[in-house]
C-alpha cells in the first residue's frame, strides 16, 4: 500500500493524487497539517532516503524558516521531534511504500510505484511509438 503525506495547498500533492487514481493505485493519503506524523513513519521515511533529512526536509519554507534554528546544526533525534511537532516543514507531497520512496512530484519517478507488468508494457509501447 503507498501512502501519501500531503498538504492541503500543495499543487504537487494534488499532481501526485490525481496520477495515482489515473493508474487505479490505491493509496493512503496523511494531510500532515491535519493528522501530523509519527517518529515511526519518519523512520521509516528516513530508512528509505538517500540523504537522510536533508531528502524530506524543507528548510527554505516558511515553517522551517519560523523555527529559528539551522536544522543542520540539530542531531536527528532533535530534528525527528520538530517534525513530529511541525510537521509542515517536511518536503511535499512524500510517497512511500514498502520498498520505494518519492519526494515531490516527478512523472518519470512516480512511476516506479506502478506494478513491474504495467511499467513494462508501457515501457514497451513508448518504444514502439518512439519507433514510428
Amino acid at each position: 500500500m503507498i501512502t501519501i503525506y500531503t498538504v492541503s495547498s500543495c499543487t504537487s500533492c494534488k499532481k501526485a493524487k490525481t496520477w495515482l487514481n489515473s493508474h487505479q493505485l490505491t493509496y493512503k493519503e496523511q494531510n500532515l497539517g491535519k493528522e501530523g506524523i509519527t517518529k515511526k513513519e519518519i523512520l521509516d521515511i528516513l530508512t528509505k532516503t538517500e540523504n537522510g533529512i536533508a531528502s524530506i526536509v524543507s528548510s527554505k519554507n516558511r515553517y522551517a524558516k519560523g523555527l529559528g534554528v539551522d536544522i543542520e546544526d540539530l542531531s536527528v533525534s532533535e530534528v525527528i521531534d520538530i517534525i513530529m511537532e511541525t510537521p509542515r516543514i517536511l518536503k511535499s507531497p512524500i510517497l512511500v511504500d514498502d520498498k520505494r520512496l518519492q519526494v515531490g512530484y516527478k512523472e518519470d519517478d512516480i512511476r516506479a510505484f506502478l506494478p513491474r507488468s504495467v511499467r513494462n508494457v508501457e515501457n514497451a509501447e513508448a518504444r514502439l511509438r518512439a519507433a514510428l
